[in-house]
């Protein structure tokens, strides 16, 4: 009996393997596309960017013809302060009345892409506790003029305070607003604008006081851009004061927001103290008001270190003490185990409220 032989049916691509090949096929245009609308995003965020910061600059720019006048050609005259950055004078304009110009030493600068850059980093600084750029003047070639326009704060800075320059001085009250208002302006440079920025040099003298008594934390002029991302700190060169140098910073080289809060801290004992940061006329010239201050505190006796100016006054000395331990963990030895800037005034705040009230209240 014959055998029926079927011959094996041709195979056919079959429907699932079909609508598999078009499903990826589909995915893979999305992705592309996705890209593709992801690039020109990134282009057109750049381009605006750099439209934006070269408007603001072009807005800034003043000609050296205008300060000359403003200043009486930098006469001595309208000098009003001067430090390792350069001087600072006071200058009157028709339009914009009364700004403070500061002057750069040639070598502040390394370049001009370097002064540049420091503009676009102020010009994005807006807060009602720090300074604000006005304007910018600069010169070609590395001799050329480097000159950065504030407002004027016309009460001078703290630090006129504190050693009793012109008889100058401040209540308790006034002492702890001031704390506050630098330590918001601090935060908002720490948190309030990508990239962060570290300030460096927060001292006494860098501090200015406003027609309210406000603080208005001023002096950019070593201002670098903070950690990115996870980024715990940058490396930066040692810059800063000394005195507020943080020896965490000086040791590793690594810079982070904590460095402005140690530099901070030293600035609370002294609005507590009114003494310098190194007193340099004891024998031992490098005692610094850390370790003068801190056994009083740690026992709870601020009386032991409080300006005496504050003593023939009624003063809250409990917010006193408060202020004073609070400095004592700003200047920990380890960095991350300090408290933010924005922790700092905010316990400053609830502190001078809760006390304030209560002395209002009885």
């Amino acid at each position: 009996m014959n055998s029926l032989k079927i011959s094996p049916t041709p195979s056919q691509p079959t429907l699932s393997t079909s609508k598999s090949n078009l499903l990826q096929s589909n995915l893979f245009g999305a992705i592309l596309i996705g890209i593709g609308a992801v690039l020109i995003g990134v282009i057109i965020y750049v381009c605006i960017k750099k439209r934006y910061f070269a408007s603001v600059k072009q807005r800034l720019k003043k000609r050296r013809d205008e300060l000359e006048k403003a200043t009486n050609n930098f006469s001595e005259d309208c000098l009003v302060g001067s430090g390792a950055f350069g001087n600072v004078y006071k200058g009157t304009f028709e339009e914009d009345g009364t700004l403070a110009i500061k002057r750069a030493h040639s070598d502040s600068f390394q370049s001009v892409q370097e002064f540049r850059n420091e503009v676009e980093l102020v010009s994005r600084v807006k807060h009602r506790n720090l300074v604000g750029l006005m304007g910018y003047c600069e010169e070609d070639g590395p001799r050329g003029a480097k000159i950065l326009i504030y407002e004027y704060v016309p009460n001078g800075s703290l630090l006129e305070y504190i050693v009793g320059r012109k008889g100058k001085t401040l209540t308790w009250r006034q002492r702890v607003n001031i704390a506050i208002g630098a330590a918001k302006g601090i935060a908002y440079l720490h948190y309030g604008v990508k990239p962060s920025i570290i300030h460096r040099d927060i001292k006494p003298s860098n501090i200015l006081i406003g027609d309210g008594f406000e603080a208005k934390v001023s002096d950019f002029g070593l201002v670098k851009s903070g950690p990115i991302g996870d980024q715990s700190h940058v490396s930066s060169q040692i810059k800063g004061t000394p005195g507020y140098l943080d020896p965490a910073y000086c040791s590793s080289f690594h810079l982070s927001p904590f460095s402005d809060v140690y530099s901070f801290g030293v600035i609370l004992l002294q609005l507590i103290a009114a003494r310098p940061a190194v007193d340099t006329s004891r024998a031992n010239s490098r005692y610094h008001i850390i370790e003068w201050a801190r056994p009083s505190l740690e026992l709870g006796n601020v009386e032991d270190i409080i300006d005496v100016n504050l003593l023939s006054e009624p003063c809250n000395m409990e917010m006193m003490l408060k202020m004073g331990q609070l400095a004592l963990r700003c200047v920990v030895k380890v960095p991350k185990n300090r408290p933010t800037m924005t922790q700092v005034w905010q316990e400053l705040e609830e502190s001078f409220y809760s006390t304030d009230n209560f002395i209002n209240t009885t």
